[in-house]
């Protein structure tokens, strides 16, 4: 089993990986299908109209996270890396209008998305919690070809026959691809670096180069981290209500103004560090609310955690450099494709352990990576850090990813370099593992009602207008 660094960290556009990026993949994926020969037709049949329906966590929490908005994009043949933000209000607009959609290779469909697209809340897709049907029918409405996608966390979307083989195999992803240092669970990381004398980021990229050239690695490092350092700089200079009705206000520049004031003037802050740390997080996860360009890291909603520790990284530590950039992300990596692996980095599935404990984890690994840490200590700080985020719910007010998300997500930021520190100071020796750290978020995220799993309906969801 193998994942790649870019299967982890997948540049698109917010606010939510499985809600956005993860419908709108579905979406395109469909268009595919429909140009393909594997569905029979009826002789001289041509599809006319298309419709599409959201269910479970997608329909109860899909306005808010704008997956009805996704599915119109993905359906007029955008991508999660190809849409521009700031277009994508033009084109809905345009869809609703005219009715139709029009994606390139297709003929123009019939599309109404006040009628095409349902938000389903009563039928279930017993696959995942994040299900979505596709349909194509001819000009007298009738079913042609039906397509059933699952978004399973961090812009990850399967079919169900993928699904189903994920599920018999224990596998995430990318069948066939042979890596020298191939490790499903921590335990077997340690091993290997131990056996080799490795770093987690030198056979982390040892396996990526089976696949790619070095400078091809190299220069997609360093786009993710220039998507991230563009979102965290965007999110610095925007003002304003963020969208969705909740009014919550962006805080993000005028909190960074203030810290800027005190770093001039010299001003004693005994907790400067994580005053920057909540800064750079509240930026990103700004950005992704209002639909802005960000990066999964492992999803959308936990966008913030990783990049602001690795801002922090080059803030505070004069040692930092592009080198050091590429083995924190390679060493993220490398933690987050095993506890996708062996759990969830999905909200709906896990709750929000899944998602910003995961990229907590992830986090502490690389920052304790790029500190010295060996791989013992590297392992000891993920799994502090996902520790201390289990039993956490997804409970986000209006199904919007602002309350708790944003905030959230600079905790979470916190944990991380508090967890990094902590592990470097030790030797590597610790009482629980991260395997086990992991195994027991899965149990949880089993265990956890599902009215906590990105439904919006319980937790603050459905307390905080009554207080």
């Amino acid at each position: 089993m193998f994942l790649s660094v870019f299967d982890l960290f997948k540049i698109g556009i917010g606010p939510s990986s499985s809600h956005t990026m993860g419908p709108m993949t579905a979406a395109t994926r469909f268009l595919a299908e429909l140009l393909s020969d594997d569905w029979p037709r009826p002789a001289g049949v041509k599809v006319d109209r298309l419709g599409a329906s959201l269910h479970g966590s997608l329909a109860y929490t899909g306005i808010g996270h704008g997956s009805d908005r996704a599915v119109v994009l993905g359906l007029t043949g955008l991508t999660p890396q190809s849409v521009d933000p700031d277009h994508v209000d033009t084109i809905i607009a345009k869809v609703a209008a005219e009715k139709r959609i029009s994606p390139p290779g297709h003929p123009s469909y019939r599309f109404d998305p006040g009628k095409d697209l349902v938000l389903d809340k009563k039928t279930p897709l017993t696959g995942h919690a994040n299900g979505m049907a596709f349909y194509a029918y001819d000009s007298g409405d009738r079913l042609l070809l039906k397509r059933i996608y699952y978004s399973i966390g961090g812009g990850f979307v399967v079919s169900e026959e993928e699904l189903q083989r994920m599920k018999t195999r224990g596998s995430v992803t990318t069948e066939g691809k042979k890596v020298p240092y191939p490790f499903k669970t921590a335990a077997e990381m340690l091993a290997m670096a131990a056996r080799s004398g490795l770093s987690i980021a030198d056979m982390k990229r040892i396996n990526e180069e089976t696949h790619m050239p070095r400078a091809d690695l190299d220069s997609g490092l360093d786009a993710i981290w220039g998507a991230m350092r563009g979102c965290i700089e965007r999110g610095l200079t925007q003002e304003g209500i963020m969208p969705g009705g909740l009014k919550v206000r962006r805080r993000a520049r005028q909190l960074h103004e203030k810290l800027q004031e005190e770093w001039q003037q010299n001003r004693p802050n005994p907790v400067l560090a994580n005053d920057w740390l909540s800064i750079y997080a509240m930026a990103v996860n700004e950005e992704n609310a209002a639909g802005g360009r960000v990066v999964t890291a492992p999803t959308n909603g936990a966008a913030g955690t990783l990049p602001a520790v690795l801002r922090y990284w080059l803030h505070f530590h004069p040692e930092a450099d592009q080198a050091s950039i590429r083995d924190f992300l390679l060493t993220a990596a490398a933690v987050g494709g095993i506890i996708k692996t062996n759990a969830s980095i999905s909200g709906a599935e896990v709750g929000c352990q899944g998602e910003v404990g995961s990229a907590s984890a992830m986090a502490a690994a690389g920052l304790c990576a790029v500190m010295g840490g060996t791989p013992e200590q590297v392992e000891n700080a993920a799994e502090i850090a996902l520790e201390h985020h289990l039993g956490m719910t997804c409970d986000p007010v209006a199904g919007l990813v602002q309350v708790p998300c944003i905030e959230r997500n600079a905790l979470g930021a916190v944990k991380a370099v508090t967890a990094a520190s902590l592990a470097i100071k030790g030797d590597g020796t610790h009482f629980v593992p991260l395997d086990a750290a992991i195994e027991t978020m899965r149990q949880t995220g089993l265990d956890m009602n599902e009215k906590y799993k990105e439904t919006s309906l319980g937790g603050l969801a459905v307390n905080v207008v009554e207080c």
